[in-house]
């Protein structure tokens, strides 16, 4: 899908957000790395999942792909705190499941929680900070 003409909307909130932004990497087959797009689609993806990620805290989360690589955007209210929510998080139903049913196609430990296996990035550039 080109979505240079389009790009992505964004949601708005009423109350000021926070985001983090994360990589992993797929393993390098194009077979698995398609089974993973499938199984985060709509039809496929587990509610349960979405209704956890909200549970914790999590207002909306978003995965990029290029390649076998992936980034995730997290956004949050801003008192959020990732290792509280990530805590509680990986003790909700389904969490471990979901972990073990998408670590098929993760180029990370098998056994690593979400948090484990999703690397933070460091923001180094912001426009609107630079022009500030």
């Amino acid at each position: 899908m080109n979505t240079k003409k389009t790009g992505y909307g964004e949601q708005p909130y009423e109350k000021p957000t926070k985001r983090y932004c994360q990589t992993l990497d797929l393993k390098d087959d194009p077979q698995l790395i398609a089974e993973y797009k499938k199984r985060h689609s709509p039809a496929h993806y587990w509610k349960e999942i979405g209704e956890g990620l909200r549970a914790v805290g999590i207002l909306d989360m978003e995965i990029y792909i290029h390649e076998n690589h992936l980034f995730m955007i997290v956004e949050t209210p801003l008192d959020f705190d990732w290792d509280t929510a990530f805590r509680k998080l990986a003790t909700l139903p389904r969490q471990q499941e979901w972990e073990r049913y998408m670590s098929v196609f993760q180029d990370a430990d098998a056994e690593a929680s979400s948090e484990e296996k999703w690397t933070l990035m460091e923001q180094m550039f912001s426009l609107s900070k630079a022009m500030e």
